[in-house]
């Protein structure tokens, strides 16, 4: 029997270890080979090759319609991203088997992978997975088969301006014990921007006020939701992928968090284009109350997979730090004025000092900002007055040009 005399079957993708699944991108070129190794010669029918991708959901819930019946609910779908069928061997014409002798035999392969796939995902009620299936045909037998699975990673940049905006918010919350009114808590918070990378550290800004009798204690927390559909309904899975503890506040007190770190794990991307799996994460600053439930507030995050660039990250320090009012921008007029005369401009050597670069000890900070540029200006004499006379008369000493020579 063939399967007597083989002693390889598998899969090889490029650029990726056997024991680890390889990644790749929305549409790359997915290039590898099937290798069969064979100890003595044998005969083959043909050798097929399939790769796969699909996010698949599934969960059950149990339901009561009375007192005595119940019964359980099924929920379940998929989304197919990739499909795509190869023949590597295929059987001469004439209906006859191949003869491959012993030793071993490569079937390279390529496919094209779509432009548009989600992020390989496995949760608790779904998953999204890609794989390479090979199937080996032999007369008179069974099939061996031998599959590879890989990773798709769908890139995220967050270097774009809506993923570079800061996010703030503020809440605020009653305690109430039997009925009694026991102070006010306040929270206000403000990250950088909403975009980060795994092993980034977000610095959470925040003011808590505990206006109550009693202490209170401040958390952070990034928590990831995953999301997933099927038959028109959710279901929800929540966790905590990290936190951080702050010191009691005392009744009365208020605690001021300067770029609190909170360091970001090593955690998949968010999934957001998907339409039956989500994946998203939010920062949540939460108080604990005494005696009443916890005061919340969340703000909204995206775990990408292109990290800051340089200039970004400037960017947003600075933007985060000053307020650039853009207001200015509607008064200028449909139709533009006359330029002043120069003698408006440049008419004294005082007026002709101005033009000089300001001192850097007078701009402070702002040069090093990104957002303010200082264009040094070329400073030239300004021209004369006009006069008709001419202030450089010919002397008398010079004898005048004969026209007809």
């Amino acid at each position: 029997m063939i399967f007597d005399r083989l002693k390889r079957f598998l899969i090889v993708l490029e650029d990726a270890e056997r024991d680890s699944p390889a990644a790749f991108s929305p549409g790359q070129a997915v290039s590898g080979r099937v290798v069969l190794e064979l100890a003595a010669a044998a005969r083959l029918g043909a050798l097929r090759l399939r790769a796969m991708g699909a996010a698949r959901v599934h969960w059950t819930e149990s339901r009561s319609a009375g007192s005595s019946t119940a019964y359980t609910q099924s929920y379940s779908d998929q989304v197919e991203f990739l499909n795509h069928r190869d023949t590597l061997l295929a059987p001469p014409d004439n209906g006859e088997v191949t003869v491959l002798q012993a030793g071993r035999h490569e079937f390279p392969f390529t496919f094209q992978l779509p432009e548009t796939l989600a992020t390989s995902f496995e949760g608790k009620h779904g998953s999204v997975r890609y794989w390479v299936k090979a199937k080996l045909h032999r007369p008179w037998s069974t099939v061996k088969k031998v599959k590879k699975e890989f990773t798709v990673i769908e890139p995220i940049d967050i270097n774009t301006p809506a993923l570079l905006a800061p996010q703030a918010g503020a809440k605020e919350k009653l305690a109430r014990a039997w009925y009694c009114n026991r102070g006010q808590v306040s929270v206000t918070a403000k990250i950088d921007r909403k975009g980060y990378t795994p092993g980034e550290v977000i610095p959470i800004f925040a003011e808590i006020d505990n206006c109550t009798s009693r202490a209170v204690v401040p958390k952070a927390a990034i928590i990831q939701t995953q999301t997933f559909i099927a038959r028109g309904t959710k279901k929800q899975k929540k966790s905590v992928v990290t936190s951080i503890v702050g010191d009691s506040i005392a009744a009365g007190k208020r605690e001021v968090w300067h770029g609190r770190a909170l360091k970001i794990p090593p955690v998949g991307p968010s999934i957001l284009q998907c339409r039956i799996i989500q994946v998203e994460y939010s920062l949540k600053v939460c108080v604990d109350i005494p005696g009443t439930s916890k005061l919340l507030l969340e703000l909204p995050l995206v775990i990408g997979t292109i990290p800051l660039h340089p200039f970004g990250s400037r960017t947003s320090s600075v933007s985060s730090q000053y307020s650039v009012n853009l207001d200015w921008l509607s008064t200028i007029p449909e139709q533009p004025e006359a330029p002043p005369e120069y003698s408006a401009v440049v008419s004294s050597p005082e007026a002709e000092q101005s033009l000089a670069p300001p001192c850097r000890s007078e701009l402070g900070g702002i040069l090093e900002g990104p957002f303010f540029a200082y264009i040094q200006e070329f400073r030239f004499r300004p021209p004369p007055l006009y006069s008709e006379i001419d202030p450089n008369p010919p002397s008398d000493n010079i004898r005048p040009r004969c026209m007809t020579c």
